[in-house]
């Protein structure tokens, strides 16, 4: 299928929202379902910063990784031939629609393994070495919790990698009222909060602010941050 003939079938899904009915997980897979097979390559154009957080977590060999709101496991595409000399690595995320893409594209990768669970209470066998959120906190109504749940699931010394959209009081007007407008829409929530939160509670960190394009919509940009944490030892 053309690229635009696939962009229109999730902008199709994106102009109808999430819906306001039902539990987070059903109302994720009812948002997700319709587009799950052509996610990825709508979310490609949209969702920047992606392999540079991987590169910024830098795991080391052996390392025991988690993707909290995973999705269909796409990121770690981001890992390359890396992955294989990773520990156990696990995608976590609420809906089946998008987990169903995530186990068909690693299913020969025995080190992955892909569970449908909640990231605010989803526990790990052991404390793993890296804990990431790309593009899930927004999207997580109580992203608190998931940000404390990821703290309990890491080792001392780990990393926790965050890379989201957002917007701050150093943002204009427009900016600071257009794009929590927009994205709210879809379930995402643009705001100050998860940010300074992150940097509370890992004062070891280094963050990268910018701005990325959005398909179809012409010359603006939307805000973003890339965080990368250490877990004090």
């Amino acid at each position: 299928m053309a690229t635009r003939a696939l962009d229109m079938k999730v902008l199709m899904s994106l102009a109808r929202g999430v819906p306001r009915q039902g539990s987070h997980a059903q109302k994720l897979q009812a948002f997700y379902g319709p587009q799950a097979d052509h996610y990825d390559h709508f979310r490609a154009k949209l969702l920047s910063g992606r392999r540079e957080l991987v590169d910024m977590m830098a795991p080391a060999d052996g390392a025991d990784i988690v993707e909290l709101g995973g999705g269909t496991g796409f990121n770690l595409t981001y890992f390359a031939e890396r992955l294989d000399c990773m520990g156990h690595v696990e995608i976590v995320d609420l809906c089946p629609a998008l987990l169903q893409q995530a186990r068909r594209r690693w299913s020969q990768h025995s080190n992955v393994r892909v569970v449908e669970a909640d990231a605010t209470s989803y526990v790990t066998a052991q404390p793993v070495d890296c804990v990431y959120f790309s593009y899930a906190l927004t999207m997580i109504p109580n992203w608190r919790a998931a940000i404390g749940n990821a703290m309990t699931m890491l080792k001392p010394g780990g990393t926790l990698g965050v890379v989201d959209f957002y917007v701050s009081p150093a943002h204009n007007l427009f900016t600071r009222t257009f794009w929590p407008r927009w994205f709210a829409h879809d379930g995402v929530r643009l705001t100050p909060e998860p940010l300074d939160l992150l940097r509370t509670v890992l004062t070891d960190h280094q963050v990268s602010e910018r701005r990325a394009a959005v398909p179809y919509i012409p010359l603006l940009r939307v805000p973003y941050y890339i965080f990368v944490g250490r877990k004090p030892a």
